[in-house]
């Protein structure tokens, strides 16, 4: 991992530690950092912060504004951080829970949000289902332990969720939505979660159809984001119609 993002996280732990002091309880990667791929110019830094329930909500306020780039300036693509209290975090309940969402950074559109009514969940469960696997603790209480994984109904209805929304093509690059929904039918054939470039290379040696697509989604996500490759839409669509069924069949949900 680049030393600039090192220096990075030391100073974002060091800004979270100075507003939440005692009431801190952990702070752990999550995403690429913890599953071991992330990618400079091209991986968000996804970190997850969990505090005392009886924190002040100004808190939350005074770490969007101590975190917002370029304040902080963010070497990766962006920063997406969640706030949770403990007793949310260690509930394994289903839903977004947080107390603070934060998107920050220079490919990021800023995103600050203290409410979670509302908010689409599936992103925070699965999230803090690799925390609970893989979590990469950074200062506190180890966030595996901070975080409990949600029930896997729960989690089969998040990845499925999740699935509809890159089929839907809206906002995501080709690339990602191929290797998103190769780590969800993978999780849904294994039960266990993996980067999104090792779930690119298992689908494509099981699934020879889609070899040449993934293959080609797995070099393009080697590039940054603003020159990834051009993948053939028709072939795309076609990828995640049969990844939808894939992960419905799993999940028992409908595979129309």
């Amino acid at each position: 991992m680049p030393g600039e993002v090192d220096r990075y996280l030391s100073e974002l732990v060091e800004r979270v530690r100075t507003i939440y002091r005692d009431r801190l309880v952990s702070v752990g990667a999550v995403g690429s950092l913890a599953l071991g791929d992330y990618r400079h110019g091209r991986s968000d830094i996804d970190i997850t912060v969990v505090v005392d329930p009886a924190v002040p909500a100004r808190s939350a306020h005074e770490l969007a504004d101590a975190l917002a780039h370029p304040g902080l300036r963010c070497p990766a693509a962006g920063l997406e951080l969640v706030v949770y209290d403990a007793g949310f975090a260690a509930s394994g309940a289903p839903g977004a829970g947080y107390l603070l969402n934060l998107n920050t950074g220079p490919l990021l559109p800023a995103v600050v949000d203290f409410g979670s009514v509302g908010a689409p969940g599936f992103w925070y469960v699965i999230d803090r289902a690799i925390g609970h696997r893989s979590g990469r603790t950074l200062s506190g209480h180890p966030i595996r332990e901070a975080l409990s994984a949600p029930a896997r109904p729960d989690l089969l209805a998040a990845v499925s969720a999740s699935v509809r929304e890159h089929a839907s093509g809206a906002g995501h690059l080709a690339d990602n939505r191929v290797l998103n929904g190769c780590r969800s039918v993978y999780y849904c054939t294994t039960g266990g979660w993996i980067s999104k470039r090792a779930a690119g290379q298992s689908i494509a040696a099981a699934e020879t159809r889609f070899r040449p697509l993934i293959e080609e989604a797995l070099r393009s996500f080697e590039r940054p984001r603003e020159s990834a490759l051009e993948l053939p839409a028709g072939a795309v669509d076609e990828f995640m119609a049969w990844a939808r069924r894939a992960v419905d069949r799993a999940s028992g949900g409908p595979a129309s």
